[in-house]
């Protein structure tokens, strides 16, 4: 008999929250990721459960050990308990009845069987009790043990249900996986037109977390294989990525997934960034047609280091310096102020931007009255 043992089931938050619904004669288990990264030796992020008792009764049971619910998709029977400043979702056994490639209709079911049926990967579909034993409705321990990403049951029907797995396949790979079920990657690369139905959001929610992963280059090269990549990122180019993964640890960088990025595309205007996450990445576009320092002086040390690393990746050897280049650029020691009364208006926005020119060209050694004389020249 296969049992975890990690943190979380000490956790009494957790423990609140499984006495409050097995006290109410109803199954309690530990479900998806938090199941398989113990298995896996590696830490859990959020601990779900999955229950046999209906959202309604979750809500009563809670609620009346003095635990709080909050109905965050009661219609697809989830609920998010609130126990000791910690939240649970809480999501009743379920079964599809409708889907339409982005989202389902849902029944409630009293079966193990049934929810594990509805899950994506065969490494997800596992559970655990609270005292740690592992329960495998659908044989998926024998791919976790070896890496192996497949889809439970048909890889087809999976996909049609919600074609985001399709990413969330490769998403999978790159944090998880060693090797890819060929069923699955025949049927990604067939339907991987119907990722056209999923909003930016959702798709920019999966390369973030595929891209920011220890090395993403092999399931990049899967996507790129399969045709998928092409329609999350229309000409990306991830020939370089292996090269940048291996100067990020050649220089000890840690992953970023904003610098993978912005070296596969520019165009990433259907991610639906946020803006501060556009804006750096037009910024690093931009960067390419500058020197090393004027980026650091512009942009930051972590965007000049990004640039560096970018510009390596795709041929441009790193200076032997450049760590140091970076580190020089400092804040132009005059302003506005400095100017006034004499400069004002276009005169004046034409004399700073002379300043900053010397400023970068000296590498930053300039003083003020040279930096001053610089600019009343221009104006």
């Amino acid at each position: 008999m296969t049992r975890i043992d990690a943190p979380f089931l000490r956790d009494p938050a957790l423990i609140a929250v499984l006495d409050a619904i097995e006290g109410g004669g109803h199954r309690a288990l530990l479900v998806g990721g938090c199941v398989r990264n113990a298995l896996m030796g590696l830490a859990a992020g959020d601990v779900d459960i999955s229950t046999d008792a209906r959202p309604d009764r979750v809500v009563e049971l809670v609620r009346a050990a003095g635990l709080r619910a909050v109905p965050t998709g009661i219609e697809h029977g989830t609920i998010t308990v609130v126990s000791g400043g910690t939240g649970f979702e809480v999501t009743t056994f379920r079964r599809d009845i409708e889907t339409d490639g982005r989202r389902a209709v849902v029944a409630f079911s009293d079966r193990i069987e049934d929810d594990a049926a509805r899950r994506d990967f065969t490494m997800n579909a596992l559970y655990a009790g609270r005292d740690g034993r592992v329960i495998d409705p659908l044989g998926g321990m024998p791919d976790l043990a070896a890496r192996h990403l497949r889809f439970v049951g048909a890889a087809r029907d999976r996909i049609t249900e919600d074609y985001l797995r399709i990413l969330r396949l490769f998403r999978f790979l790159a944090w998880y996986g060693r090797t890819v079920d060929p069923d699955a990657l025949t049927a990604c690369a067939e339907l991987a037109g119907g990722l056209e139905k999923i909003s930016g959001e959702r798709i920019g929610a999966e390369m973030r977390k595929l891209l920011a992963a220890p090395d993403p280059a092999p399931a990049v090269a899967l996507m790129v294989d399969a045709g998928v990549l092409h329609h999350v990122l229309p000409g990306a180019d991830a020939a370089a990525l292996p090269g940048l993964i291996a100067l990020e640890r050649e220089n000890g960088t840690p992953p970023a997934w904003p610098r993978r990025l912005a070296l596969l595309t520019d165009d990433t205007g259907h991610l639906r960034l946020s803006r501060p996450e556009a804006k750096a990445q037009t910024d690093l576009a931009r960067a390419r047609d500058w020197p090393l320092t004027e980026t650091a002086y512009r942009l930051g040390s972590g965007a000049a280091t990004d640039a560096a690393l970018i510009a390596a990746a795709h041929g441009t050897p790193l200076p032997a310096d450049w760590r140091a280049a970076i580190a020089s650029a400092a804040p132009l020691p005059i302003s506005a102020a400095d100017l006034l009364p004499d400069l004002s208006g276009p005169a004046l926005g034409r004399a700073l931007s002379a300043a900053e020119t010397a400023w970068i060209a000296s590498g930053f050694t300039l003083d003020r009255a040279a930096l001053l004389a610089a600019a009343k020249e221009t104006a």
